[in-house]
């Protein structure tokens, strides 16, 4: 994003890094608390941002019907497969690996664990998924707008990196306030999801692996600890983007495939099948992430993704 508003005058490397050290400072000293604040505040100006964004937009290109009837032309809204067994098998791999895949991610179960009472985790799940389905469309209208207010920049971006269709437009066609407001919105989604999922990951590695062998600090002292294993998961993550050359469409699926294959069935089971038992547990998390790793290095390009044999 640093980048793309800089045009360039600052690298992506640099921008990763600015951007990993602004959510490490916040996620470091706040914790959790800080946490929850700021998704609130991102929350609200990425809901605003977006609708102001949306109607700057749906405007250049003739108003939302005529996106809407476009995009129907062109075949946009056929969502299920046809009849063709391979793109069947493809389409329910995408489908559980974004869905099912999605339900053990440890910043939900953060989210769930730190509210108040149970129904208001529940109630808030259900909430919060909803709008989100929903929500989701904006994006989505927004992206299929610049191919009627400018296609000459979507043929160009679209093979290159098509990451960078949405923004260019709002750089080359939205004024500056709205400019501000979209930016403003996809920073603060960017910083949710990152602060929420550098946190989790370290306070659940700290508690589960690291608490056993520090059973005689105090809490006080072993929160130093967690902020150790938090600053080092940053680091670690941050060399992986450095180093990747994957979209972020790709690494979030990637991120999903792994808690697909490792984590759904022991979670859907030991919640609801009563012979669970701990060894099945890890049996299926060994299994599932080894089956799944094997197929990736050896039949990457098979007919049946690798997720599925998992």
């Amino acid at each position: 994003m640093f980048y793309t508003v800089s045009d360039g005058a600052l690298s992506q490397d640099a921008g990763m890094m600015i951007g990993a050290a602004s959510v490490l400072v916040y996620t470091l000293f706040g914790g959790m608390w800080s946490v929850a604040v700021t998704d609130f505040i991102q929350m609200i100006i990425i809901v605003v941002g977006m609708l102001y964004i949306g109607y700057e937009v749906s405007g250049q290109a003739g108003g939302v019907g005529v996106v809407i009837s476009h995009a129907a032309a062109a075949g946009k809204f056929e969502f299920l497969p046809s009849l063709d067994l391979l793109q069947i098998i493809g389409f329910a791999a995408a489908l559980f690996t974004m869905m099912l895949g999605s339900i053990p991610q440890q910043d939900v179960f953060q989210r769930v664990t730190s509210s108040r009472t149970e129904q208001i985790a529940g109630r808030a799940s259900v909430l919060g998924g909803v709008l989100y389905f929903f929500f989701a469309f904006i994006p989505m209208f927004l992206a299929y707008s610049a191919t009627l207010i400018d296609p000459g920049m979507v043929d160009k971006y679209i093979n290159a990196d098509s990451q960078l269709i949405l923004p260019q437009l709002i750089l080359q066609h939205a004024p500056m306030f709205a400019q501000v407001m979209f930016f403003g919105a996809l920073l603060s989604a960017i910083k949710s999801c990152a602060s929420a999922t550098l946190l989790a990951p370290s306070v659940t590695f700290a508690e589960n692996i690291l608490r056993p062998y520090f059973r005689h600090l105090e809490d006080r002292q072993f929160l130093r600890v967690m902020q150790t294993v938090v600053l080092v998961f940053t680091g670690t993550v941050t060399l992986f983007a450095l180093n990747s050359h994957l979209s972020i469409f790709h690494m979030v699926e990637n991120a999903y495939k792994v808690t697909l294959v490792s984590s759904f069935v022991p979670l859907a089971f030991g919640m609801f099948w009563k012979p669970a038992t701990r060894q099945g547990g890890l049996a299926a998390i060994l299994l599932g992430l080894g089956s799944w790793l094997t197929c990736e290095i050896a039949f990457a390009d098979a007919t049946v993704p690798p997720q599925w044999w998992a």
